[in-house]
C-alpha cells in the first residue's frame, strides 16, 4: 500500500509540475482538474473585481508566451524553456532593449548561478524575466550596449478568481478545514507536495464509513483565495473547529507545526503529540507564512495550524528552479501524510471514557487482556490499559493520558477500545 501511495502521489506532482500556475488563471484550474480525478472537487469562482474585505480580486493573468532573444534570434532566455523563466503576472511587452535598459527587469541568485528564482508582481503593473546568474554572465559578455529583442506575449483582463472545494459529512455539521495553495508554477515541495498529500487525505476520509466530524477541503490561491474564500462563507466560518494549512511536505528536514494564533487549540495538541513523537518540531504562531494567517487573523481567529517540513525561507532550494521534483522524496510525502491522518486520527477518536470498575485495577486475565505467563516487565499495550483505566474518570480524555503516560496516541485508542469490548470502560 505504501508503494502505491507514493506512486500515486508522484504520478501527480508529475502532472502538475509543468503547468503554469497563478493566483488566477488556466493553470489554476488544470491543477483543479487533476485534482478532481480523485476526488469530488466542486468548482466556484468569482469575478475579477470582488471585494473580500480589504482586497479586490485582481484581473485574470494569461501567458502565451515570453523569452529574451540576441541580435541572431536565439532565444536566450525562454518561458517555453522554464515557466519560472517570467515574472508571475508580468504586463505585455513587445520592444528591443540594449542589455543595461534590460537589467532592471531581470532577476537572478547570484549564490546559485545555475538556480532560476521565482518571482510574482500581482498587485503592481509591471513585468520581468528571472534567469540563472550563469547565463545573465554570458549575456553580459557582449557587452551592456547589446541588443536584444523583449517579448511578453500576455494579457490582464476581467475574468474569474477560482478554487476548488469538497465537503465529507461527518457526524457532527463541525467541520476541520484542510487547505492548500494552488497558485505556484514550476515548484515541487511549495507547493505540489501539499496538493498532493491533500487530495490523498481528502480520498482516504472520503472512502472511511463513519467520521465524527466533516471536513471541508479547500484547494485555492494563496492569501487572495483564502481571504476570498472567507469573505463569500461567514456563514460557514464559525463552523470550523479544527484546521490544517498542508505545504512544503516533500522537502528535507523534520516534521514541523506552527501552531495556532492562540497556540492552545485541540489541533494544536494533537499535532504537537503526533509529530514530537516522530521526532519533529512544534513551533509558536507567527503572522508570517502561508494561509493560516488569514485563518488565525482577528477577525476570524480559527483554530488553523500549518504542518511542513522545512519551513519557507530556511532552506536554500524555496521558490527557486531548484525545487524540482528531484528535490522531493517519496518518503518524505508518505510520511507526511502518514503524520497528517494521523492528526486527524487524534481529532477524531480523543474522548474521555469512565471506568467501569474503579475500586482496585480490575482483573484482566480473566477477560483474555492480559498475559498468562507473568514475572515479566508490562508491555506497552498492558500499560496503556493500566494508564486508561488509571485515569478514565469520565472527564480526563485520551489524548490526556497520551501525554501524561507518554505513549503513543493511537496505543491508548487500541487499549480504550479493548477495555469497551471488556465491559471495564465507556464513553462519556
Amino acid at each position: 500500500m505504501t508503494s502505491d501511495l507514493a506512486a500515486r502521489m508522484r504520478a501527480r506532482m508529475e502532472r502538475l509540475y509543468p503547468l503554469c500556475r497563478s493566483i488566477t488563471g488556466e493553470g489554476v484550474r488544470r491543477t483543479l482538474d487533476v485534482v478532481a480525478e480523485t476526488v469530488l472537487l466542486e468548482r466556484h469562482a468569482v469575478p475579477s473585481g470582488t471585494q473580500a474585505h480589504d482586497w479586490t480580486v485582481n484581473d485574470e493573468w494569461t501567458v502565451r508566451d515570453a523569452w529574451i532573444a540576441d541580435a541572431t534570434g536565439r532565444r536566450v532566455v525562454d518561458f517555453r524553456a522554464h515557466n519560472l523563466h517570467l515574472v508571475s503576472y508580468s504586463v505585455p511587452v513587445r520592444t528591443t532593449m540594449t542589455l543595461a535598459e534590460l537589467r532592471p527587469h531581470l532577476h537572478t541568485l547570484p549564490e546559485h548561478p545555475d538556480w532560476i528564482p521565482y518571482r510574482t508582481t500581482y498587485y503592481h503593473r509591471t513585468w520581468g524575466f528571472c534567469l540563472a546568474q550563469r547565463r545573465l554572465d554570458a549575456m553580459a559578455e557582449a557587452g551592456d550596449e547589446a541588443s536584444y529583442e523583449v517579448v511578453v506575449d500576455t494579457t490582464l483582463e476581467p475574468g474569474e478568481l477560482t478554487w476548488g472545494e469538497l465537503v465529507i459529512p461527518g457526524e457532527s455539521t463541525d467541520e476541520v478545514l484542510v487547505s492548500a495553495h494552488v497558485c505556484h508554477p514550476s515548484l515541487a515541495n511549495d507547493n505540489l507536495s501539499g496538493i498532493t498529500v491533500a487530495t490523498e487525505l481528502a480520498a482516504t476520509l472520503a472512502a472511511r464509513p463513519h467520521r465524527r466530524w466533516t471536513y471541508r477541503f479547500l484547494f485555492a490561491p494563496g492569501t487572495i483565495g483564502s481571504i476570498t474564500w472567507l469573505s463569500q462563507n461567514p456563514d460557514r466560518v464559525p463552523s470550523v473547529r479544527h484546521g490544517l494549512v498542508l505545504t512544503g511536505l516533500g522537502g528535507p528536514g523534520g516534521l514541523v507545526y506552527k501552531r495556532t494564533r492562540r497556540g492552545d487549540r485541540p489541533v494544536d495538541r494533537a499535532a504537537a503529540h503526533v509529530v514530537t513523537r516522530r521526532e519533529g518540531e512544534v513551533r509558536d504562531y507567527s503572522p508570517y507564512g502561508y494561509d493560516e494567517r488569514q485563518y488565525n487573523a482577528l477577525g476570524f481567529d480559527l483554530a488553523v495550524g500549518r504542518l511542513s517540513r522545512t519551513p519557507h525561507g530556511e532552506y536554500p532550494e524555496y521558490h527557486t528552479s531548484a525545487d524540482d521534483l528531484a528535490f522531493v522524496t517519496d518518503d518524505q510525502l508518505v510520511e507526511a501524510y502518514d503524520a497528517t491522518l494521523a492528526i486527524i486520527d487524534v481529532l477524531e477518536r480523543d474522548r474521555a471514557y469512565r471506568n467501569l470498575s474503579p475500586y482496585g485495577e480490575p482483573q484482566l486475565g480473566k477477560r483474555g487482556l492480559y498475559p498468562t505467563t507473568g514475572g515479566r516487565a508490562a508491555s506497552d499495550a498492558v500499560m496503556a490499559m493500566l494508564w486508561t483505566l488509571a485515569c478514565s474518570d469520565g472527564s480526563t480524555s485520551l489524548l490526556d493520558i497520551a501525554e501524561r503516560a507518554g505513549l503513543d496516541f493511537a496505543r491508548l485508542d487500541a487499549a480504550a477500545s479493548d477495555l469497551v469490548a471488556g465491559g471495564l470502560l465507556a464513553p462519556e
